[in-house]
């Protein structure tokens, strides 16, 4: 089975890259900062961009069927570790907002710098989407 590019027409168009990749029933998310619909990343500091780089992986998880349950792994990239630790009980809200109470196997990594130099993270991750919801693009 040939691995399946997944790229919903509601995120920016990607150049050189997919949002997501389906190769059977497993969904690797590919790294999303908080770019909205035209292309800017979302002013208002790490929580707001974390409400819409969470978002953007799962508008990619949706399109292929997926639901925040299927999440198994999360990597979150970070330019200033302590302003997200600081901003975690907001940041543990947001995420509950939008995913509810699962939470699957997470790492936090500290960079210098994302793609976007005014992107403070970016999030990735990978969901196994059981056969009876896997809508394949």
């Amino acid at each position: 089975m040939r691995p399946v590019a997944v790229n919903p027409a509601s995120l920016p168009a990607p150049r050189g890259y997919s949002h997501g990749t389906l190769a059977g029933n497993t969904l690797y998310l590919g790294g999303q900062t908080a770019l909205d619909a035209d292309m800017k990343i979302v002013p208002g500091g790490i929580v707001e961009q974390f409400r819409q780089a969470f978002g953007n992986v799962l508008t990619t998880l949706r399109e292929a069927g997926g639901e925040p349950e299927d999440l198994v792994s999360i990597t979150i990239y970070l330019t200033d570790i302590p302003d997200y630790q600081a901003h975690g009980k907001e940041i543990g809200k947001v995420w509950r907002e939008l995913a509810g109470p699962v939470y699957p196997a997470m790492a936090g990594i500290g960079c210098t710098a994302l793609w976007q130099p005014e992107a403070l993270i970016e999030i990735l991750g990978v969901a196994v989407i059981p056969d009876d919801r896997l809508a394949k693009p």
